[in-house]
């Protein structure tokens, strides 16, 4: 076995089914996902209905697709969109075994963050399993991207005594930008996700929003459903949070970092990057401690 895998904790799952509802923030179509138990060593699983069969899609790093904003998922024939609240609900509160049945393919938006998908799963009750979930303790740095964008992965401090994720996220658009360069650093646990993280919403600035929109994507939310930042500040609404957007940054990185199948124990920090650079450190963390994910238990 390699030694940068280690047991830390029993897998888990849901005790029973639970669904949420909304609208896909890209297409503008409604969508009912169902949570679902899953067995063990099953992972995270979205199910979609394809030609008549029920298609599965590991939220599995292998399977992500390179577009640009959010984290889609395809499989052969099959996709899901915007699959990173979704996933960062699960993985924040350690859920490692269910299945993610959709009507639809684009995930519902619902206010922009992981607090509905989170308040869903928190009602259907959390159950641990006969079985113990898989950790990667980091022990070099690695490091992807350039001095205008990067993300480091590297051991913690207290190695021998701790056994966390500590994320880090450094937002800056620059001094110009109504968006002020803002930290979000947190060591996450389903505690620490759902008081900290789970209720940080999406951002867009006005004029990114309004180019979408003109491009025919994004036509059914308004600022009721997500934080758009106009000349003056935040649009129709409060920030939560002074650091809601970092916070929300790192929300996804949660997600994003789950697709590796595995708990990651060490300090992540990440400086002005977005899905695809978050996902392309799992890729080499798994290739850096020659893990290949698809032997991995929950993977």
């Amino acid at each position: 076995m390699n030694t940068t895998l280690k047991t830390l904790r029993q897998q888990n799952t849901i005790t029973k089914p639970v669904c949420v509802s909304g609208f896909g923030y890209w297409s503008g179509q409604d969508i009912t996902i169902e949570f679902r138990p899953a067995d063990v060593d099953r992972g995270i699983t979205f199910v979609r209905e394809s030609d008549g069969a029920l298609q599965r899609i590991p939220a599995r790093v292998e399977y992500r697709e390179d577009v640009p904003r959010r984290t889609n998922l395809r499989r052969h024939s099959t996709n899901v969109d915007m699959v990173e609240h979704v996933v960062a609900a699960l993985a924040g509160l350690q859920i490692d075994n269910c299945e993610v049945h959709c009507n639809n393919v684009e995930m519902p938006g619902c206010d922009g963050s992981s607090h509905e998908f989170v308040k869903a799963l928190t009602n259907a009750g959390i159950q641990a399993q006969d079985a113990s979930r898989q950790a990667l303790i980091v022990e070099r740095v690695v490091r992807l991207g350039d001095s205008e964008c990067w993300i480091e992965a590297k051991p913690l401090s207290n190695a021998a005594n701790a056994s966390v994720m500590i994320l880090e996220y450094r937002l800056d658009y620059g001094q110009a930008s109504v968006i002020p360069k803002q930290t979000c650093r947190l060591e996450v646990n389903p505690s620490s996700f759902v008081a900290e993280l789970s209720q940080a919403r999406t951002f867009i600035l006005e004029h990114e929003a309004a180019a979408l929109q003109k491009a025919g994507l994004g036509q059914r939310a308004t600022t009721n459903d997500l934080i758009v930042f106009g000349e003056d500040g935040p649009i129709d609404t409060s920030l939560r949070y002074s650091n809601e957007c970092a916070r929300h940054k790192t929300l996804d990185m949660v997600g994003d970092l789950a697709l590796g199948g595995i708990d990651l124990i060490g300090e992540f920090t990440a400086y002005r990057t977005g899905h695809r650079l978050n996902s392309e450190l799992v890729r080499a963390l798994l290739e850096d401690h020659n893990i290949r994910s698809e032997l991995l238990n929950c993977a």
